[in-house]
C-alpha cells in the first residue's frame, strides 16, 4: 500500500512539474500579464468595449468612500503592489544584491543612467508642450517582462547579467516611486499629510521595538494609505513606505523574519492577481485606422524613442563608461554586448510605465490614449530587440 502511494506522489511530482517551474518562475507571470494586456486590447476594440469601459468606471463604496473600479484597481490593488515592492527593496538591500556597496554601484549607476536618458529624449521631442508632464513613463522598466523575456531569450547567460538585471529594475522601481511621490501627487493638503506620516511613523515605532503584530501594521497601512489619497499625495507612496517599516531581522535567519513572512505569502498574489488584475484594467487601448495617426504624436515618439533607444543608451553607456574607466571591473564570463541587450530588456516599461501614464494623463484621454500606445508599441520593440541580441551571442562556458 505505501508503495502504491508513494508510486502515486511520484507520478503526480512529474506530472506537476511544469506547472510548478511555470509558477516559481518569473518568465510565468510575464507571460500571464501579457495574455491578460491582449485580452484587455481585444475588450477595447470589439463591440463588448462600451460594457468593459463603463465596467471599470462603475462606482464602489466603502461607507462613504467611494471609487470607481478602475481607482480601486490603481490606488488600491497597487498599493499592496507597491508594499510588496518595499519589501522587496528593503530586502535587496539588507540581504539581497544591493547589500554592499560594491555590489550596488554598477546597478544603481546603470540605473540612474537608464531613467535619466528616456526622460530627456521625451522631454526634448515634448518641450513647450503640455505632454511634457508625460516625462516619467519611458523611466520605468517592467520587472516580470523583462526577467521573464531574459530567462527565455537568454538560458545560458551568466548569472551575473539577471542579478544586474533584477538588481537595476528594483532601483528602477526605487527611483519610480520617488517620481510619483514628488511630480506626479495633487495638491497637497497638510493636515492629512501629517495624518499618514504619523501612522507611518508609528509603524517604525513598532519596528523599532520588536513588534511582529501583523494586524497593527495593517491598521497603520490602511491609515496612511486613507491620509494620502486625501492629502493629493497617491496613496501607492504609502504601501512603498509601509513595506519598508516591517521588521527583517539582521541575522542568518532572515527567512524567518515577518517581511520574509510576509512578502513570501503576498508576492504570488502581487505577480499572479494585482499585475494581471492592473493590465486587464489600463492596457485597453481603442484602436482604429483613423486613430493610428497617435503613433506619430510627441507623446508616442517621446516614449517609444525614450524606452527603445533612451534605455539602453542609459544603461550601458553608464556601464560602459565604468568598465572603461577602470572604476569597475566587468564580470566574468559577460561581454559589452549582454549588457546592451540588458539594457534594451530595461525599456519594457509596460505596466509601470502604463501606471505613471496613468497619474501623468488622468484628465486628458487623448494623451493617455496615445501614451498606452507609444508603451505598448516600445515594449514590444525592446522585448523583440532583446531577443534578437542575446540569440545572437555565443556563450563561454561559466
Amino acid at each position: 500500500m505505501k508503495k502504491i502511494i508513494r508510486d502515486i506522489k511520484t507520478r503526480t511530482e512529474i506530472l506537476l512539474a511544469p506547472f510548478n517551474w511555470f509558477f516559481k518562475n518569473e518568465s510565468g507571470s510575464g507571460i500571464i500579464l501579457l495574455i491578460f494586456a491582449i485580452i484587455a486590447m481585444i475588450l477595447a476594440n470589439t463591440a463588448v468595449a462600451d460594457s468593459y469601459n463603463k465596467f471599470l468606471h462603475t462606482y464602489l463604496a466603502i461607507g462613504t468612500f467611494k471609487l470607481s473600479i478602475l481607482h480601486w484597481i490603481n490606488d488600491g490593488l497597487m498599493a499592496i503592489f507597491f508594499f510588496v515592492v518595499g519589501l522587496e527593496i528593503k530586502r535587496e538591500f539588507l540581504f539581497g544584491e544591493l547589500k554592499s556597496l560594491s555590489a550596488t554601484i554598477l546597478p544603481v549607476t546603470a540605473a540612474i543612467g537608464g531613467m535619466l536618458v528616456p526622460a530627456v529624449i521625451y522631454m526634448v521631442i515634448n518641450w513647450g508642450e503640455p505632454t511634457i508632464k508625460g516625462w516619467g513613463i519611458p523611466m520605468a522598466t517592467d520587472i516580470a517582462f523583462s526577467l521573464g523575456i531574459l530567462s527565455i531569450a537568454a538560458s545560458q547567460a551568466p548569472r551575473s547579467i539577471a542579478v544586474f538585471l533584477t538588481a537595476l529594475a528594483i532601483v528602477d522601481d526605487l527611483g519610480a516611486i520617488i517620481v510619483i511621490a514628488l511630480f506626479y501627487s495633487n495638491d497637497v493638503s497638510l493636515i492629512y499629510l501629517i495624518y499618514g506620516l504619523l501612522a507611518l511613523l508609528a509603524a517604525i515605532v513598532l519596528n523599532h521595538y520588536g513588534n511582529k503584530n501583523v494586524i497593527l501594521y495593517i491598521i497603520m497601512g490602511i491609515i496612511a494609505w486613507r491620509a494620502f489619497y486625501e492629502a493629493g499625495i497617491h496613496p501607492t507612496i504609502a504601501g512603498v513606505i509601509l513595506g519598508m517599516t516591517i521588521p527583517a531581522d539582521n541575522s542568518q535567519c532572515s527567512d524567518k523574519s515577518l517581511l520574509h513572512k510576509i512578502e513570501h505569502v503576498l508576492a504570488p498574489y502581487s505577480s499572479w492577481f494585482i499585475m494581471p488584475i492592473f493590465a486587464l484594467a489600463n492596457a485597453g487601448v481603442p484602436i482604429e485606422f483613423s486613430g493610428l495617426t497617435q503613433v506619430f504624436t510627441p507623446v508616442s515618439i517621446g516614449i517609444v524613442l525614450g524606452l527603445v533607444l533612451g534605455k539602453p543608451l542609459g544603461i550601458f553607456g553608464t556601464a560602459w563608461f565604468l568598465f572603461k574607466m577602470k572604476i569597475l571591473k566587468i564580470p566574468e564570463y559577460t561581454s559589452y554586448k549582454q549588457f546592451w541587450g540588458a539594457g534594451t530588456l530595461g525599456g519594457i516599461g509596460f505596466t509601470m510605465s502604463l501606471f505613471i501614464a496613468s497619474l501623468a494623463f488622468t484628465a486628458i484621454p487623448e494623451y493617455l490614449v496615445a501614451a498606452k500606445i507609444g508603451i505598448i508599441l516600445a515594449s514590444c520593440l525592446s522585448g523583440l530587440i532583446g531577443i534578437i541580441i542575446f540569440k545572437t551571442i555565443k556563450y563561454e562556458q561559466c
